[in-house]
């Protein structure tokens, strides 16, 4: 993917005007996350690689070339989401370097719509580790390094509706004592790009026992700072890496095998799920739920309640 363009240092060349324009183009490229511009390098890289196998030009691109390079990929069968984003990245890529987006051109989003209309768009959702699951997965976990921080991060990620990747992020310094449990800080978020950062409460509880749970995980780290949750080597050796948000999906699925769970139906995402699906199950007012959550708007959790509530008052009780 082009970056902006940065002259080089030559004769009659303003070094401070280079400068500038450096920074610019660093904080244009910070208007994305790092996953994001991650995710469309790779995107922006296939679609060079098509280009080239065609001997096409990926940059400025052609609307039959990018309308060519979709259609192939749901032919290759490729799910919508993917081919969204490629086209996602393809327009992200020519804006950045000051071109018209051949993505904005009729024909480009005709192909879209038909892709979508032909494929459906419906998403894949994981189950939620509710309560009840992660209650399951917990039981017999060993008290050893590995087991100490899997009970944590599973509790944890459970108890503060956390995204794979804030709590990954977390530090330990992120993680503050309170009489009533626990005050977790996250500094960024999917939807606080910006950094205008959240707190979130956890409170000690009497049938998970969150706050017991992070105790004994810090106790085994034995430091201030640094990052929460990290690999733990041969011989529970505890390392200074941090996990990966992968390493949050592999750990998940291990305990939901570990309690005879179909760890296919679990992700890194169903202890946030499972957080919002048990306390819906509960009762628990919406914008409550929100205060953890961090939904913006009621209608982003729709689906999450229609899912907890599915067989209250069902139509058929009375006849099936």
């Amino acid at each position: 993917m082009p970056d902006l363009p940065v002259p080089r240092a030559g004769v009659g060349s303003a070094p401070s005007l280079t400068d500038v324009l450096s920074s610019a183009a660093t904080y244009a490229k910070a208007e994305k996350s790092a996953a994001t511009r991650k995710a469309y390098r790779s995107d922006f890289n296939d679609f060079h690689s098509f280009c080239a196998a065609v001997d096409k030009s990926p940059m400025p691109a052609a609307i039959e070339t990018v309308a060519a390079y979709l259609a192939s990929l749901a032919d290759a069968g490729r799910k919508v989401s993917t081919i969204n984003r490629r086209a996602a990245a393809i327009g992200y890529a020519h804006r950045l370097a000051g071109a018209e987006p051949p993505t904005n051109a009729e024909p480009v989003k005709a192909v879209l719509r038909g892709i979508r209309r032909q494929l459906g768009v419906a998403v894949t959702r994981k189950a939620p580790a509710t309560a009840r699951a992660i209650a399951r997965m917990l039981k017999g976990v060993a008290d050893t390094p590995v087991g100490l921080r899997d009970k944590a991060l599973l509790l944890l990620g459970f108890a503060a509706a956390l995204r794979r990747a804030e709590l990954v992020a977390l530090d330990v310094p992120d993680v503050e004592p309170h009489a009533a449990g626990l005050i977790v800080h996250i500094r960024r978020a999917k939807t606080d790009q910006e950094g205008q950062g959240a707190h979130i409460a956890v409170p000690r509880g009497a049938r998970l026992k969150v706050v017991e749970a992070v105790e004994a995980w810090l106790a085994v780290i034995g430091r201030a700072d640094g990052p929460l949750f990290v690999s733990i080597g041969k011989g529970g050796r505890v390392k200074q890496k941090r996990l990966s948000d992968k390493a949050i999906a592999r750990i998940v699925k291990r305990h939901a095998a570990r309690a005879k769970l179909d760890p296919a139906l679990f992700s890194g995402h169903s202890l946030r799920a499972g957080f919002i699906t048990t306390a819906l199950e509960h009762g628990a007012d919406l914008f409550k739920i929100m205060d953890v959550s961090r939904h913006r708007t009621v209608e982003t959790l729709k689906d999450y309640d229609r899912r907890a509530k599915a067989f209250k008052d069902h139509a058929g009780r009375g006849f099936l």
